[in-house]
């Protein structure tokens, strides 16, 4: 199975697209570093960011829930919430400054992803480890 090359490279897609959005908009604006005090590309550029610091932790997590054989029905959902997550979060952080319905929902939904898939890890662990080293006991 390559479920999580498939999720790695929609979500490579879209982080892309934000740096591309970030480029554009600075060289719009003749900002050549930082966000030139505009909200607009502040908003952009933190949409980019906000992409880069969460999608490479839930991508490895969902590496090695693959790795460990996780049914790949489960992985799907967890990949495509996540994406769903990031997208979402994406068109809020960019439309506007503040809270914004898409920011809050794919926030939660991203932080929701990555909480399921570790306690999901450390069940597998607790299911494969201690409970089946008690079992032969």
């Amino acid at each position: 199975m390559r479920i999580t090359g498939l999720y790695a490279a929609l979500l490579t897609l879209l982080i892309l697209g934000l740096a591309i959005r970030v480029m554009l908009i600075r060289r719009r604006m003749s900002i050549g570093l930082g966000d030139g005090g505009d909200r607009s590309v502040a908003c952009a550029i933190r949409a980019h960011g906000n992409a880069t610091e969460y999608v490479p932790l839930a991508l490895i997590l969902l590496l090695v829930l693959e790795l460990d054989q996780t049914l790949p029905l489960l992985l799907h959902v967890f990949g495509i919430a996540l994406l769903t997550a990031r997208v979402v979060h994406a068109f809020g952080l960019s439309r506007a400054a503040g809270n914004s319905a898409g920011r809050a929902v794919g926030a939660g939904l991203t932080l929701v992803v990555i909480g399921l898939m570790a306690l999901m890890l450390i069940w597998q662990y607790v299911v494969i480890h201690v409970i089946a080293a008690s079992s032969s006991l």
